[in-house]
């Protein structure tokens, strides 16, 4: 049922607003409005900053109702006071908003068909972090990581390649969620991993770090190492493909500062990849595949999902490997699909992945689509509601295991941007909206792809100038 709720909103336009003209002569359309980004009909966390967006279309003039407030703007943008969007996100939780957007278009009033927005109760941790890097290949070294507050529009910067002298930087993760407990690392000699523990920054001297994860308690951090190898096509339908020469898992042990190997888990015959730990310590779930000749075998290279237990008492890798997905549909088509990037829900109900027809480099393949596996019935959804005809893959959960976040190049092919999903208690995933911005046209100009995005529960206290000190600091040696 929808629910039309009357809130006052206070707009903050221009002195021209007080003369934007008023529908008159409405002429109905059964078409929905051409908003962007696409927010028709999706399901949002009632803590979420404003969905301002753009009408696809020359308007002169908008109407915009949400559900019994009107508001009205000159040109093609809907910008929602922040006061006044918050006040509506509280007084709408758990209900359902109807959006009428009504536009002036060469000299005629047209009225779109309604779509919905449904604020659910189920908060999304309020912080994400994420890489901002060239969507090509040619400056891979221009890269930044920032953290967005999602409940409103402030961002700050964790790392700059200008300040760590042009260094490539991977991605930022949290333990837990939690922003007194992460890790990132800086690539290159003299690089490593930056350890933030409550805002103390160390350089840890762990060899390699690609892909890693944290143990529950925050002890242990289980890591690949590899050698990355980029290729390019010769056909124009593809750009790039990134493969690893070889690559192993390995569990790092903070306290003690020494690394934990097994060879299950260092095979020369097999590539392991995408560790990370699951909720309750006891397995480290991670990616396999056999060797293959590369790159000239590059699509016999299939990932499957494996896994291994560990100890967190004692610290130690367990003796037998489990595997959990060697066979996936990709796309919706029955193939051998290769498995990458598994996280599991906080609950450790779901274990969310990515599947692409070959390879470990999903973000160039434009069939990369995101699967849920259901870890007490072993049931799989391939998500079609969430997955697009593009790369949808590098992905998080929220700490409450309601919602996921990923990266998602739908629009062109070649920019990803940051998309949130809702699973609700039944372990149903609802339509994906992306981040909201405070400009509408924002990604229009956006010249930057958003890489790796991952949520926390709050802001991590450090910034890029503490990461630049702290690069020049001795690592901390591991045996």
């Amino acid at each position: 049922m929808v629910i039309v709720l009357t809130v006052l909103f206070t707009f903050h336009f221009s002195l021209l607003t007080s003369c934007t003209p008023s529908p008159e002569n409405v002429q109905k359309s059964d078409s929905l409005p051409p908003v962007y980004p696409d927010y028709t009909d999706v399901t949002i966390p009632q803590n979420i900053a404003p969905l301002n967006f753009l009408l696809r279309a020359e308007a002169e003039a908008m109407e915009v109702k949400v559900g019994d407030t009107t508001i009205h703007t000159r040109g093609n943008e809907a910008v929602f006071d922040l006061d006044d969007w918050q006040e509506l996100m509280q007084q709408a939780a758990g209900k359902t908003l109807e959006v009428t957007v009504t536009a002036l278009i060469e000299g005629q009033w047209i009225q779109y068909k309604p779509f919905t927005w449904t604020v659910v109760t189920d908060k999304i941790d309020p912080y994400l972090t994420y890489r901002l890097i060239e969507p090509d290949y040619e400056i891979w070294n221009h890269v930044q990581i920032q953290q967005r507050c999602v409940e409103n529009f402030e961002v700050n910067a964790l790392g700059h390649h200008e300040k760590l002298e042009n260094r490539c930087m991977n991605c930022h993760t949290f333990a837990n969620q939690d922003p007194n407990l992460s890790m990132m690392y800086v690539r290159g000699p003299g690089g490593g991993a930056i350890l933030n523990q409550g805002g103390e920054l160390q350089k840890l001297s762990i060899p390699g770090s690609v892909y890693f994860g944290f143990s529950p308690s925050g002890r242990y951090i289980t890591y690949s190492t590899q050698n990355i190898i980029p290729a390019f096509h010769s056909q124009p339908s593809k750009r790039l493909e990134v493969f690893d020469a070889h690559s192993n898992v390995y569990v790092a042990d903070m306290q003690e500062h020494r690394i934990i190997s097994s060879p299950l888990l260092s095979d020369s015959l097999v590539f392991e990849t995408f560790p990370t730990f699951s909720p309750d310590g006891k397995y480290i779930y991670y990616c396999a595949a056999d060797s293959v000749s590369l790159p000239t075998d590059i699509k016999r290279l299939q990932y499957r999902l494996v896994r291994i237990p560990f100890d967190e008492a004692t610290g130690t890798i367990g003796t037998q490997v489990d595997t959990l997905v060697q066979r996936v549909a990709v796309a919706q088509r029955q193939t051998k699909g290769s498995v990458c990037h598994p996280r599991i829900s906080p609950d450790g109900k779901y274990l969310l992945y990515t599947v692409a027809d070959y390879g470990t480099f999903p973000i160039w393949h434009p069939e990369a689509d995101l699967q849920m596996m259901d870890l007490q019935t072993g049931r799989i959804d391939t998500l079609a509601i969430v997955n697009s005809e593009k790369s949808d893959t590098y992905h998080s959960w929220s700490s409450n295991s309601r919602w996921f976040v990923f990266a998602s190049k739908r629009d062109d092919g070649l920019y990803g941007k940051p998309y949130f999903c809702y699973v609700d208690a039944q372990g149903r995933a609802h339509k994906p909206f992306c981040l909201p911005q405070e400009h509408p046209a924002f990604y229009d100009n956006n010249l930057k792809s958003f890489n790796a995005p991952e949520l926390g529960k709050g802001r991590v206290p450090f910034d890029t100038d503490d990461v630049a000190k702290a690069m020049k600091k001795e690592a901390i040696p591991f045996e």
